[in-house]
């Protein structure tokens, strides 16, 4: 297997409609040498395309989706970056790093582009850690960034996300002091099926469990 390449920009959009979606990607595709990094349908029955390359190439497909989706009315949000952060890039993909410093950040978007718009431009502004970015999947459609690292650096870039999602920010939390053992969880991810039982120091259990059904 080879080294997967890392692109210098990436688009991506959301339709309302999972048809649109998939027009907008034969068109996309077709008119410029992008990757189609990834499609598919998120809830509530939208349909996310990520695609990435050069500047131009990138832009050049971004902008047949957008024309896609005025014909169509589909359009529901979007977003081009052209000199996408290396650490966006990769978290987008599913790269995943370890939660580093004291402090960590958590924002919630209604909608994924607006997510990387953020979150491109707190990591270009402030020496934090993408930990780990969801887009849509197993979020009713919503989208996902864990920032950590020290604690001015985590409020900064907390803030700088708030001020660039604007209205389509649904949540953000700042844990200053993360508990040790929730740092170990969260490290293997934030999704509930894939969690495995964390057993943390001094929990405490009885030692015999009376049911009444052995009475």
């Amino acid at each position: 297997m080879g080294k997967k390449k890392r692109h210098g920009a990436i688009a991506l959009l959301e339709f309302e409609t999972v048809a649109a979606g998939i027009l907008a990607s034969d068109a996309m595709v077709k008119r410029s040498p992008i990757a189609l990094l990834r499609c598919g349908s998120v809830h509530p029955g939208r349909f996310l395309i990520l695609v990435g390359g050069s500047v131009a190439s990138t832009e050049e497909a971004y902008t047949a989706g957008l024309q896609v989706g005025e014909v169509h009315g589909a359009l529901y949000s979007k977003v081009f970056l052209g000199d996408v952060h290396p650490s966006l890039h990769d978290a987008v993909l599913g790269a995943r790093l370890d939660v580093k410093g004291d402090a960590l950040a958590v924002v919630e978007t209604h909608s994924s582009p607006p997510l990387l718009a953020a979150v491109d431009a707190a990591v270009k502004s402030t020496p934090v850690v993408l930990s780990e970015v969801r887009l849509g999947d197993d979020l009713g459609g919503h989208a996902l960034a864990l920032l950590s690292g020290d604690l001015f650096n985590v409020e900064t870039a907390l803030d700088i996300c708030g001020e660039r999602a604007g209205a389509q920010l649904l949540a953000s939390t700042l844990l200053p002091r993360l508990d040790t053992d929730l740092r170990a969880v969260l490290e293997q991810g934030t999704r509930f099926g894939s969690c495995s039982a964390w057993e943390p120091s001094g929990a405490e259990y009885p030692e015999e469990i009376a049911c009444s059904w052995d009475a």
